[in-house]
């Protein structure tokens, strides 16, 4: 006769045995059933119509589960919580340690400028002492918060508008006396300061995307009624090998410039881009302007250059001993040249350019009849977008920026600002522009708003372009940025006076001064950074100022959607956009700033580091259409360069900066966000929280290709 024990009963051996193994540091447990489940009255198939229980026993022949097995799978599932929870923690610790290892070994942005770079163990306290310092600050503000909190002291912004303070408060401790003067203080002194700055911050935020929604209009128009600059002669160039090597009134003569500078990556592939293209060579001249302080760099240009010569194209190379004024000084001095004023034209090309053949033959036409125009500009394409994350957004800006605002405004202003590069300039406009000068970083802008003023007009060629590279690192963009932002802030200073006295119309001064210079060179940088990095965080320990919910998501949200409306395959990089072009807004207003004022890195002019990634087989299509010269056909047989390849080789280890603004942002906007949660603002916390994650990524470098 089988024993009745009761369930709790240590004889009774109902449901299904299992095995705990103990393993560090997670835990797991094995079940193992028996092979016939139903001598324990277990319930497989599912559950039983009948009463599992009847007297606190299992019924004879019932099927179902006892307390003791319903005990065993809670404490499995309660072991497979903590296995996750211990993952989870060894995974957060394993990060911590290895940004720990990464910032060690990092170098911070302000050894970038020292040449050649080196470690200072001062610089390195100091900063490792600030970011402690400003950590603990914020750490502690939050404490502060979190303890009014469970003290019941913590009040919305919604409850602070309609609470009343009392004249007497009627305290129990020290704490509640200071956080009600705290109280006090705030609202009557911080808080209403705060909102009028983040008040006139969205005003400005709100007329920039107005602007842009505006351009992407004109964009859609344009493309909707097809519009495109159109040729006025009625006889193009022909495109035969006699009209070619005879060359005629059809081919004006045309010099094309290669201003580089330490360019070792790029030089070949440029060089043979341009020689090779479709032009007669007694129409064309090309000049390497070679401003290298390498002899090894200047060797190599030179015998690129002297090879080309012997092929038989028309090409010069020039190296300046005073490198004066950069990349101005480079192209106002070969400009100085007298065998110059024998040509009509001068194509600018920087060294990572690559023109397609057929390039003069669809840029020169537009300047045949048409008299009034100084300049055609062709867009950009970029060889290595796809190289990583850094690359990807970069390429959604510039298509957004050749696409939309370059296309609009050279349809519907006839002005928009020289890209440096890719563009042929009427000889007689830069002469009457007064040339090439070295007072700004952005002498190209500069020269095309002077020639807008003396009344030329310019064409942009959305459907010509020119291959280039994207700067793979953050350190090469930053570089980049600081440059291109720094410089119109120059250059609005001292071309203020000469736009308020020229003759063009109102309208024509009016946008270049509040449209081109004001609005989308000062406006954008000053709000990007001032609302989203400093003022938001902020309204979340000072409550009684605050950003509607739209400001914070859907008006970015709508204006990164039309940014990446040219680039529809960067679709999926929306999120990570609108996040990076906030962080990059410290790099640009810091720019703007120094810019303005005039400061120590306004004139910083540092050439944007190439990784060569082009050479890599663009000049096929050059060696299939005609086997003139492959780059690498001979080898350099210069004394000084065999003894320097003599030389053994250090390996290049590749390193990472620490930027400070970004992780001191980073702790600022991620404190924030744990500040936001005592709040329940749901889009304000993810904002923060996801912001604060890109500065600390941007920060620590951990985006893009390291420095060698």
């Amino acid at each position: 006769m089988a024993p009745s024990f009761g369930w709790w009963a240590k004889e009774s051996h109902r449901g299904t045995p299992v095995i705990v193994k103990m393993e560090n540091p997670n835990w797991s447990i094995s079940e193992m059933s028996p092979e016939d489940d139903d001598d324990y009255g277990v319930d497989v198939g599912g559950s039983s119509k009948e009463e599992e229980f009847a007297g606190g026993r299992p019924r004879k022949g019932g099927r179902g589960k006892n307390a003791k097995q319903i005990t065993w799978v809670l404490l499995l599932k309660a072991h497979r919580a903590a296995g996750c929870l211990a993952s989870l923690a060894s995974a957060f610790f394993g990060l911590a340690s290895v940004v720990r290892r990464r910032v060690a070994s990092g170098r911070t942005d302000s050894d970038a400028t020292s040449s050649p770079p080196e470690e200072s163990p001062v610089l390195r306290t100091r900063f490792y002492s600030f970011i402690k310092v400003f950590l603990w600050l914020s750490v502690m503000l939050l404490g502060v918060e979190v303890v009014a909190y469970f003290k019941g002291w913590h009040l919305g912004a919604p409850q602070l508008r309609g609470f009343v303070f009392p004249t007497s408060f009627g305290v129990r401790d020290l704490f509640d006396s200071v956080y009600s003067g705290w109280i006090h203080f705030r609202a009557a002194y911080v808080a209403p300061p705060l909102q009028f700055l983040a008040d006139g911050c969205v005003i400005l935020f709100l007329i920039q995307s107005v602007d842009r929604l505006i351009l992407c209009l004109g964009c859609f128009w344009i493309r909707f009624k097809r519009i495109k600059p159109t040729l006025k002669t009625t006889k193009p160039i022909a495109g035969g090998s006699d009209d070619l090597e005879s060359g005629g009134e059809d081919f004006p003569m045309v010099l094309v410039q290669i201003p580089m500078c330490n360019e070792r990556e790029v030089y070949e592939q440029s060089i043979a881009a341009v020689c090779n293209l479709d032009w007669p060579r007694s129409s064309l001249l090309v000049q390497v302007l070679d401003d290298s302080d390498d002899p090894t760099t200047q060797a190599l240009i030179k015998e690129e250059v002297e090879k080309w010569q012997q092929s038989g194209a028309r090409i010069v190379y020039r190296h300046r001993v005073i490198r004066d004024g950069y990349k101005a000084g480079n192209l106002k001095s070969a400009m100085n040249c007298s065998y110059v004023k024998d040509y009509e034209f001068v194509a600018i090309f920087d060294a990572d350019f690559q023109p397609q053949p057929d390039f003069l033959k669809r840029t020169v036409p537009h300047f045949k009849d048409n008299g009034e125009v100084g300049l055609v500009q062709a867009r950009w394409s970029f060889v290595n977008k796809d190289e990583n994350l850094l690359t990807r957004l970069q390429n959604i800006n510039l298509c957004f920026h050749f696409e939309v605002e370059q296309q609009v405004n050279g349809v519907f202003i006839n002005f928009f600002g020289f890209n440096g590069t890719a563009g042929v300039w009427r000889i007689k406009a830069l002469e009457d522009a007064g040339g090439w000068l070295e007072r700004t970083t952005v002498e190209d802008m500069d020269i095309a708003v002077r020639a807008h003023l003396k009344g030329w007009k310019f064409i942009f060629l959305n459907d010509v372009e020119c291959q280039c590279e994207l700067p793979e690192s953050y350190e090469a963009y930053r570089k980049q940025q600081h440059r291109w932002h720094s410089g119109p802030m120059q250059l609005f200073r001292l071309c203020l006076p000469d736009i308020m006295r020229s003759k063009i119309g109102f309208w024509k001064k009016a946008n270049l001064i509040f449209l081109f210079f004001l609005l989308r060179k000062l406006i954008l940088p000053f709000y990007s950074f001032t609302l989203f990095c400093i003022i938001l965080p902020m309204t979340m320990f000072v409550p009684e100022a605050g950003i509607p919910a739209w400001v914070v998501c859907y008006i970015p949200a709508t204006m990164s959607f039309l940014n990446i409306l040219p680039a529809p395959r960067s679709f999926p990089f929306i999120v990570p956009y609108l996040l990076f072009e906030n962080t990059m807004s410290v790099t640009k207003f810091n720019a703007m700033i120094s810019g303005l004022f005039q400061l120590g890195s306004a004139y910083e002019w540092v050439v944007t580091k190439k990784s060569g990634r082009s050479s890599e087989g663009d000049l096929v299509r050059l060696v299939e259409k005609e086997p003139k010269l492959q780059r690498g056909a001979s080898a350099p047989n210069l004394d000084g360069m065999a003894k320097e390849e003599a030389k053994p080789k250090k390996d290049r280890k590749k390193h990472n900066r620490i930027y400070r603004k970004e992780l001191a942002l980073a702790f600022l906007l991620l404190t924030a966000s744990a500040r936001s949660l005592l709040s329940a603002q749901g889009i304000h916390f993810y904002f923060l929280l996801f912001q604060g994650i890109s500065f600390l990524l941007v920060g620590l470098d951990l985006i893009g290709e390291q420095i060698q």
